[in-house]
């Protein structure tokens, strides 16, 4: 997963966030901020992922040179 979909999710969020602030109806402004959680959860899991992906890389890489 790369940057461009951490950045597609938080721009969802935003954009969820921003219709949330102008909804005039409730109901309307609660399926925003159900749909700006979501994305967030998203983001969050993505922003993870890259953190676990990036250990991973960096301890294979230390391995490597240790076995050199």
């Amino acid at each position: 997963m790369g940057n461009s979909t951490l950045d597609f999710y938080l721009a969802r969020a935003a954009q969820a966030r921003d219709e949330a602030d102008a909804a005039t109806l409730d109901h309307v402004r609660e399926r925003c901020q159900r749909s700006e959680a979501a994305w967030t959860e998203l983001a969050d899991r993505a922003a993870r992922t890259a953190r676990i992906r990036e250990t991973i890389l960096s301890e294979k890489a230390a391995e490597a040179s240790q076995a050199e």
